[in-house]
């Protein structure tokens, strides 16, 4: 088992694939939808077929709601991955709902709740991957699913997701000024850390008693590592292919030490961590680099890897991994 993607729920398997079928009208109509003014999408398995300004969409996977609300789409259904309640919408998120979606499932998603929707596309762009899960959605709409390149489970960055979901909904223009707005933001926190260059860091977690450490490929590594870190080899050189965790037994959760080490707990508070003697005894915990996200809206922002979680954590999260460092 793996440590959970998710802050509030266990881990999910791996793999996705892209297999749509020309949507064609009760009268045998089978135009192309890109002939009509659609779009062709292209993700990590191939071409799907998306209609134009599709006006009933369900967003699956995670983030996916929040990313379509900052392109100006409100889905009609959508998955609380973090297990926020209400509309699924974490307070990092400006965007609201004019009317609340439909919470569906995430890891145990009900098709035929997904198909009452009458879904005109679904996006599953961050998600487990799953072929099975996939093809049955695409019975149903249209799904895109992870970018090109994507070969981990919930592996898709921020801008990533950005991009192709943009293209799903028809907003370009739009997703590209997010991209570029955010990515400015990160630009200049790099500017204004350099001390965060060629620094290790491991990210952990603690999950059921369960002590574990999230790898290359991971959005919340990827994110540490596009401010000039590098994942301690300790923990990246047990790296699984597809796999965006390891556990660490008793005897290894030394591979948590680096030059800075920032841990959350999933399911508890934050004393789980600071009351570890195991993880207290590490160099970077008694040296004070050890940095415990114990608020839940910031290790849920910090987890989400999209635009609005992405930017909050710059904010919030950033100042926190810096001050040890600067010494």
């Amino acid at each position: 088992m793996h440590i959970s993607r998710s802050l509030a729920l266990p881990a999910a398997a791996l793999a996705l694939a892209l297999t749509v079928t020309a949507c064609s009208s009760d009268n045998g109509d089978t135009t192309d939808p890109s002939e009509a003014g659609g779009v062709v999408v292209t993700d990590m398995f191939g071409d799907v077929e998306v209609p134009a300004n599709p006006q009933r969409v369900v967003a699956l996977g995670w983030s996916d709601a929040e990313t379509a609300l900052a392109l100006g789409v409100q889905p009609v259904g959508a998955s609380d991955w973090l297990g926020v309640g209400g509309n699924g919408l974490g307070p990092w998120v400006d965007e609201t709902y004019d009317t609340d979606p439909t919470i569906v499932g995430t890891f145990d998603v009900d098709m035929e709740s997904i198909a009452a929707l009458a879904p005109d596309l679904i996006l599953w762009t961050r998600s487990t991957n799953d072929k099975a899960v996939y093809d049955d959605l695409s019975e149903i709409a249209p799904t895109v699913a992870a970018p090109p390149g994507t070969d981990v489970a919930y592996g898709t960055t921020w801008d990533g997701q950005t991009e192709i979901v943009a293209q799903a909904l028809g907003k370009v223009d739009e997703g590209k000024k997010l991209v570029d707005d955010t990515q400015a933001l990160v630009d200049d926190t790099i500017a204004a850390n350099p001390e965060f260059a060629g620094k290790t860091v491991a990210v952990g977690t603690l999950y059921s008693g369960q002590v574990g450490a999230y790898v290359r490929g991971d959005t919340r590594v990827d994110f540490l590592e596009s401010l000039g870190m590098e994942n301690t080899p300790a923990v990246q050189n047990l790296a699984q292919p597809g796999a965006f965790s390891i556990e660490l037994s008793e005897e290894n959760i030394s591979a948590l030490d680096a030059d800075l080490t920032v841990m959350f707990p999933i399911g508890t508070g934050p004393e789980v961590i600071t009351d570890n003697p195991s993880i207290q005894g590490l160099p970077s915990a008694r040296d004070g680099r050890l940095v415990v996200l114990g608020d839940q809206n910031l290790s849920n922002a910090f987890s989400a890897a999209s635009v609005a979680g992405t930017r909050y954590a710059l904010e919030n999260a950033v100042p926190l991994f810096a001050a040890p460092l600067k010494g």
